[in-house]
């Protein structure tokens, strides 16, 4: 009986050597530490460049720390991922992202390749510098509570259909931030098209295999929810796994300035990135 309990997990020692047991382990969804050890890598950057390295189930959330410089890679590997992204400054987290201006200033509801993601201090913190999938939604916000069980039956974090403004705080909260620390997001991978008459009209997916990569320009805390866009006509709960790739890549912001990465940039734009090393410049970080 003594050694039943000692191999299994009825007790301290049991548990202990079980817990020992599991290390090395993968599972498809997880993050690897380091990011070097996960499975795959971006065509053309190496293993060891990499700085997080995750797959995100449906129905699931992350969220990381990255510095000036990072480019983040996000796939849509089976066609039905939804990033729901949001953006907040590491070392002042009152500045996020703001989809108001996001929009507003570029002069451009869509996002897609060269469009500044911009917070509410006129400062830029990600630029999309490259997309294959060009249907997003900057308009519509993330599923709530209410919402989720109204059309599912069930929107809690653990459950088959969870909401992603509950999965956004879950990440939120890891940073000490709450719930006043979450404005409307950006949906990626779904979009919407404005119709002539100001309704939003649901335009799906790219299909499998779609990429977007972010070029963050300030230290930025990441927070993604990966679950079903609000307006997903779909009766049942729709959703596949995102994969996350992030590393190094600060010599492309200055390529990104000089026109050499997306082309010339809008003044809006350049305006913006001024404003952020202005910003770094005097905090003496530039």
């Amino acid at each position: 009986m003594t050694s039943d309990l000692t191999s299994g997990t009825a007790n301290t020692a049991g548990a202990k050597a079980h817990a020992r047991a599991q290390h090395g382990r993968t599972t498809d969804f997880m993050r690897h530490v380091p990011a070097s050890a996960g499975p795959t890598a971006p065509d053309g950057v190496s293993a060891d460049r990499l700085v997080w390295s995750e797959t995100v189930a449906a129905g699931g959330y992350t969220t990381a720390v990255l510095a000036r410089g990072t480019r983040i890679r996000l796939t849509d590997l089976d066609g039905d991922a939804c990033a729901h992204l949001l953006l907040h400054r590491a070392d002042g987290p009152h500045e996020r992202l703001n989809v108001a201006d996001t929009v507003k200033v570029p002069w451009q509801a869509y996002l897609g390749t060269g469009h500044p993601l911009l917070s509410g201090f006129g400062r830029v913190l990600a630029t999309i510098v490259a997309d294959t999938s060009t249907v997003h939604d900057a308009l519509t916000g993330t599923t709530t509570r209410s919402g989720n069980e109204a059309k599912y039956g069930a929107a809690g974090p653990q459950s088959a259909s969870p909401a992603g403004r509950d999965l956004l705080l879950l990440g939120a909260l890891k940073h000490g931030l709450g719930p006043r620390d979450l404005p409307p997001s950006p949906s990626l991978f779904k979009g919407v098209r404005v119709a002539s008459d100001g309704t939003l009209t649901w335009i799906g997916s790219a299909g499998p295999g779609a990429m977007v990569d972010l070029l963050l320009h300030l230290d930025v805390i990441v927070l993604l929810a990966n679950t079903a866009h609000p307006l997903d006509p779909r009766p049942d709960f729709t959703c596949s796994p995102l994969r996350v790739h992030a590393w190094a890549a600060a010599d492309e912001l200055d390529a990104l300035v000089a026109g050499d990465l997306v082309g010339p940039l809008g003044p809006e734009h350049r305006q913006a990135i001024a404003n952020t090393d202005a910003d770094l410049a005097a905090r003496g970080v530039l």
